[in-house]
């Protein structure tokens, strides 16, 4: 009994002494795409482009292999759209700006100064803003128009919660006792439809996000 209270103290002495909190920013870019089906709409085309992420994080290691993870992002999910055929000219990208809370566990393995890690969670999110840019054509003109106009919601049919699957690997570098910089591979992958029914019409559209980050942290 004695050496059962013994190892038990030992390992909760240890998990407290490597115990530790840490806070930190990041930011890069990244790369989105839809995941559609545009049924009878041949002439609807999508295609992924690049946007942004910035956000601020917290973090509390349990032990040095193993951490959790609470991030604040902003971030965009951008789309390219355009027409073939009659309305050929209509080119536009939708740039969509949205707020993540990640929340991950993160796995490290390596050295102490340089390590790999691997971060694995879910996220919850919102559809803060759109924007359309680029051109449109016009049926009533036969022009090929400029569009730079704000993304009007429509609350029938735009879902603006999102909810998915978070992940990333990366390589952290700790070159002072109190500090860490990160490059991370992020990928976001979303499990509600960006479009709810609408008119009987099953119009799902899920965003998929990659992209790449780097970030620094200062360990308390």
């Amino acid at each position: 009994m004695k050496r059962l209270t013994l190892i038990l103290c030992t390992l909760a002495l240890s998990s407290t002494l490597s115990a530790q909190w840490r806070v930190g920013v990041s930011g890069g870019g990244d790369y989105n795409w839809y995941t559609i089906n545009t049924h009878y709409q041949a002439d609807y085309h999508y295609a992924g482009a690049w946007g942004w992420n910035a956000a601020v994080f917290t973090q509390y290691d349990f032990f040095s292999w193993l951490g959790v993870r609470a991030e604040l992002e902003a971030s965009e999910r951008n789309y390219r759209f355009y027409r073939t055929g009659v309305y050929a000219g209509t080119n536009y990208i939708v740039h969509n700006t949205y707020i993540h809370l990640p929340v991950m566990a993160q796995f490290r393995f390596g050295g102490t100064k340089v390590h790999g890690f691997l971060n694995a969670g879910v996220y919850a999110g919102y559809w803060a803003a759109g924007r359309l840019k680029g051109t449109i054509y016009n049926t009533l003109s036969d022009q090929v128009e400029m569009l730079d106009q704000p993304y009007a919601f429509n609350r029938d049919k735009d879902q603006r919660a999102d909810f998915g699957i978070a992940g990333g690997v990366g390589i952290e570098y700790c070159p002072a006792a109190h500090w860490a910089v990160h490059i991370e591979g992020r990928c976001y992958y979303s499990l509600i439809s960006q479009v709810k029914p609408y008119m009987q019409i099953k119009d799902n559209r899920y965003n998929t996000t990659v992209g790449i980050q780097a970030g620094v942290s200062y360990i308390f």
